[in-house]
């Protein structure tokens, strides 16, 4: 389970269950576009699938640098996505690789 830390959310490894702030980088393993990840505690690595099926209102959270934001996806283009705050507050473009659907 997922918890908020400041202004980040925090996921457990899957091996060890460490919670922790994990931005990820962009790859490509057998030919699809990844997230890889990498616990500093046990050094387990794993991947996630970029999203590759996102429509126009599915509601998404969004990994950046600075902080975690939610929301819901308004258009999507081949490499990143414009997702838009609760209520219409704010509206991001962010990088494809960053989105993870909810």
């Amino acid at each position: 389970m997922s918890r908020t830390v400041g202004e980040h959310t925090a996921d457990p490894c899957p091996r060890c269950f460490v919670e922790a702030v994990r931005l990820g980088e962009p790859t490509t393993v057998g030919g699809r576009d990844v997230v890889r990840y990498l616990c500093d505690r046990c050094a387990h690595a794993w991947t996630r699938p970029v999203e590759d099926d996102l429509d126009v209102h599915d509601i998404v959270r969004v990994d950046l640098p600075d902080a975690t934001i939610y929301g819901d996806v308004w258009q999507v283009d081949a490499d990143r996505v414009q997702v838009r705050g609760a209520g219409g507050e704010w509206l991001r473009w962010v990088e494809r690789w960053r989105v993870i659907l909810y």
